[in-house]
Parts: C-alpha cells; sequence; structure tokens
C-alpha cells in the first residue's frame, strides 16, 4: 500500500505527530477542568442537581457549534479551525476557573459555552485531519490518536491530583494548565497536512489490488448540502454507536471522581485518583485497541468493547470495598475507550464526504454530554452518584443492538482490508 505522490511521507509522518500532539492537548485540557470538579462544586457551594446543570453549559456550547463544525473546518481548514478553537477552549476554562473563585455561577456557566464551543469544533477538526492522515497512511490509526486525548487526560489528572493534594486553588491549576497546552497547539498545527491538499480517499480495486489512488487523477464527487449527511441511516446508525460510547465515557469524565468521594467517603486527591484510573484503563485500550481491530474486525472489538462496558458499571455501581469498586472503572473505561475513535474511522471511509459525515457522527456523540450531566445529576439526587450511574447501561445496551453498521463499506477495499488484518509495514508515527 502506498501514500499518494503529492505529500511526502516524512510530510506524512510528521502529520501524525501533530494530530497525536493536538488529541492531547485537547484531552489535558479537558481534564485540567474535570479532576477539580469537588472542588468546583464545594466553591460554588452546589447540590448534585445544581451541578448537572452547570455542567450542561459546556454541552450547549458543543452542540451549537457542532453541526456547523463540516462547514467551518472546510471554509478555514484544520489548521487554522484547530487554533482559533483551541483559544476559545482555553479562554472559557480560564473564564470559569476565575468564576469558581468569584463564587460566580452565571460566569461559569457563560464561560462553560465558551469552552464547549472551543471544544466541540477542535474535536471535529482534529478527528478531519486525522482521518485525512489515516486515509493517507492506509491503515488504521485513529484509536491511537483517540489514545493520545487519553493519554492527556491521565496526565493532566495526575497533575490535578497533584494540586489537589496541596491545596492549590482551581484558579491557579487551570489557568496555567491551558495556557501551556495551548502553546503546544501552536507548535503541534505547524506540522499538520496542507490544507489545500485533500484526503486521498480509498477507491474500488480490482479484487488482487490494494492501492490508493492519487487524488489528481479522481473525479471529484459531486458538491452535496453540508446537511446531507443527517439523511444517510448509516450514519446515524454509526452515530448512535458513538453516543453509546460517549456517554459511557462522559458520565465517568462528569461524575466519576464526586461518586468516588461521596459514595466512599474519602478525600479529593483519591476522587482525582479514580478518575486518572479510569483514563488510564481508556489509555492502554486505545493504544492496544488497533490490535485487536486489524485482527478481528470492527465490529467484533465494538461488541467486546461493550460487554467490557456493562459489566464495569455493573461492579462499579454495586459493590461495596473501593478496591473492587476501581477494578470496575478499570472494565468500564476499557468498555468506553474504541467506541469513538471507531465510529470516527467508520463515518470517514468515504473521504469525499467525511467532513460532513463526522459532523453528523460527532453532533450525536456530543448530545450524550448533553443528556448525561443533568439527568444524572437529578437521578444522583435521589439515588447517589454510583447508583445513577447504572442508567448508562441502557445506551450501551442500545449502542450493542447496532454495532454492525461500524463495518467497512464495500466500496473501500483498502479501509477494510486494514480492518481484517492488514496493518501496513511501517510502524505507527504517533
Amino acid at each position: 500500500m502506498t501514500a499518494p505522490s503529492s505529500v511526502a511521507p516524512d510530510a506524512v509522518r510528521r502529520g501524525s505527530v501533530a494530530v497525536f500532539a493536538v488529541f492531547f492537548l485537547n484531552g489535558f485540557n479537558f481534564a485540567s477542568w474535570a479532576s477539580r470538579l469537588p472542588a468546583v462544586r464545594d466553591g460554588l457551594h452546589l447540590q448534585p442537581d445544581q451541578m448537572g446543570l452547570v455542567l450542561l453549559a459546556a454541552s450547549v456550547g458543543s452542540l451549537v457549534s457542532l453541526p456547523l463544525s463540516g462547514i467551518v473546518v472546510q471554509r478555514l481548514g484544520p489548521r487554522r479551525t484547530v487554533t482559533v478553537f483551541a483559544a476559545a477552549n482555553a479562554t472559557g476554562l480560564t473564564v470559569a476557573a476565575l468564576g469558581v473563585q468569584a463564587r460566580s455561577v452565571p460566569l461559569v456557566v457563560l464561560a462553560l459555552v465558551l469552552f464547549g464551543v472551543g471544544t466541540g469544533v477542535w474535536d471535529a477538526a482534529m478527528n478531519f485531519e486525522g482521518a485525512a492522515v489515516e486515509q493517507r497512511l492506509g491503515r488504521t490509526v485513529m484509536p491511537r490518536y483517540h489514545a493520545g486525548f487519553s493519554f492527556g487526560t491521565v496526565v493532566a489528572a495526575a497533575l490535578a491530583a497533584g494540586a489537589a493534594g496541596l491545596g492549590v486553588p482551581v484558579v491557579v491549576n487551570v489557568p496555567v494548565a491551558v495556557g501551556l497546552s495551548f502553546l503546544g497547539v501552536l507548535l503541534a498545527v505547524r506540522s499538520f497536512l496542507p490544507s489545500s491538499v485533500p484526503a486521498a480517499p480509498v477507491v474500488a480495486a480490482p479484487a488482487d489490488e490494494d492501492v490508493l489512488v492519487d487524488p489528481a487523477v479522481v473525479t471529484p464527487a459531486p458538491r452535496r448540502s453540508a446537511f446531507a449527511a443527517w439523511t444517510e441511516p448509516r450514519t446515524l446508525l454509526i452515530g448512535l454507536v458513538v453516543l453509546a460510547a460517549a456517554l459511557a465515557e462522559g458520565a465517568a469524565n462528569d461524575w466519576v471522581s464526586l461518586a468516588v468521594v461521596d459514595g466512599f467517603d474519602v478525600s479529593h486527591a483519591l476522587g482525582a485518583f479514580s478518575f486518572g484510573v479510569f483514563v488510564t484503563a481508556m489509555t492502554t485500550t486505545r493504544l492496544l485497541g488497533t490490535y485487536a481491530l486489524d485482527r478481528y474486525g470492527r465490529v467484533a472489538v465494538l461488541r467486546a468493547s461493550a460487554l467490557f462496558g456493562l459489566v464495569g458499571l455493573a461492579v462499579f455501581g454495586t459493590v461495596g470495598p473501593l478496591w473492587l469498586a476501581l477494578l470496575g472503572v478499570v472494565l468500564w473505561g476499557a468498555g468506553a475507550a474504541l467506541g469513538f475513535p471507531v465510529g470516527m474511522s467508520a463515518a470517514s471511509d468515504d473521504p469525499a464526504h467525511a467532513a460532513p459525515r463526522l459532523a453528523v457522527v460527532s453532533t450525536i456523540g456530543y448530545s450524550a454530554f448533553l443528556a448525561g450531566p443533568p439527568l444524572l445529576g437529578l437521578l444522583a439526587q435521589h439515588v447517589g452518584y454510583r447508583h445513577a450511574l447504572l442508567a448508562i447501561i441502557v445506551p450501551v445496551l442500545a449502542g450493542l443492538l447496532v454495532v454492525g453498521a461500524a463495518a467497512p463499506l464495500p466500496a473501500a477495499p483498502a479501509r477494510a482490508a486494514a480492518d481484517d488484518g492488514d496493518d501496513g509495514s511501517d510502524g505507527d508515527p504517533a
């Protein structure tokens, strides 16, 4: 399998490292905030249902911006889109931290809306760039990019746990972390693929061939409405798979530290540690998941992931000892790890329509972050955080029923070959 000649292999490898870096930094920013949620709650004097409504603000920001993210990426290009919306992300979190210090719930809510807008479009743009690089590499690497996100959350969670243990306030911890992260974004995007070069399409080939064709010799696909992807059944079902995984992941991001602190009456530092356990399990699974995908294919791996998630959620929500609950967190994290990246790859099987389809799938996935926090917060008000999290079992089961939609498109033999075991001859540059 060969890459198109229009982009040098070294440039593609540098682009892959850059994509990994922006995924890392996106996760780092998110976890720098999420790991300090117990301190945020205490600083604002919020009840569980009120905390859920505050977290809703970031989800609203993401969902307002995501449906248009495909258009934004196509107009600005991934490099400028990531830069602009990473700045919005960092600014939102900085102002939110100031709002916590000032004990101003309205300021925190407004800041989280800006953070949500920045996060949503940044996420769509980096997935688009990741899909472009993956197409040029000719093998499945998207889970490793998402492992970069998870690794960023691990590092941020560790730093946040240390900051919480040392009594460093949110108003210091968060702005310093996201400020340094933005400098990293500015450096990373310089190695993105040239925005004028489209992702290499995987086209139909004779049965005995597995080739990528240079875009210059491919007839361009007809232009379609930016919202046409919303009418495609396969895209919508992939979105449901991603929604289930995103809700399982998002519920842990928002509530697992609080569930451990309140459910087991332990310190904020141990609550942050439990969040670190979750994201560590996700990171490890994403790093190793490409091997399972290459050997067993998308559908089988997604089914196994759902089963891990179901067991993990059940254990965490019902068992008594903390160490056993943390084992449930490990299984939960492993089960939630691959749904989102595999969904992004599935939505990108046809590069000509990747941007609008990624926007649809991302929007559906992020709707989990809209519905999850307030509903779980309201439920936790009556049954406690741990038992409220058992409700996530329902969407995970729903996602399990439709994972077949993520199977590679028949018209993309190169991608199908990659999912059936052809992982290319080179190492993963990320």
